[in-house]
């Protein structure tokens, strides 16, 4: 089984670019109700997810900062934590694929340059396991 049954398409996923700034990172989650979203650079490769609680610590961090507009001199790319919400490849098993979704509520996919190509969400994965158990059910 391939991973593409699962995936949420780049152009049906909310995301920020990299050169976005904090103040357009929180205004973009806080319209959306997202606790984390994607960052992509201008060239569409996967930089990083970028979540609330960094977002809140870029706004912490940066005293003297004493009003949101002025967040919007910290750049995003600033703020994420490389190492947190890597990415799949396209090429990764349906087994990998488990593995991670169940540490977090979406898995970014990307090709094999690196290039950000959707996600794959917890809920998408989980409607295909309830819908399996009902047709072996049957």
């Amino acid at each position: 089984m391939n991973i593409m049954r699962f995936l949420t398409p780049k152009s049906s996923v909310s995301y920020l670019d990299s050169a976005a700034t904090v103040r357009n990172g929180f205004e973009k989650m806080t319209y959306h109700k997202f606790r984390a979203i994607p960052v992509v650079s201008s060239d569409g490769v996967y930089v990083g997810t970028v979540t609330e609680g960094d977002l809140l610590r870029a706004m912490i961090n940066n005293q003297g900062v004493s009003d949101l507009r002025d967040h919007e001199k910290v750049c995003i790319r600033d703020v994420i934590r490389p190492d947190w919400n890597p990415p799949v490849s396209i090429t990764c098993t349906v087994e990998q694929l488990f593995n991670r979704i169940t540490e977090q509520n979406f898995v970014p996919v990307v090709d094999d340059r690196g290039v950000f190509i959707g996600i794959v969400t917890r809920k998408a994965v989980i409607t295909f396991l309830i819908d399996s158990y009902e047709q072996c059910k049957q």
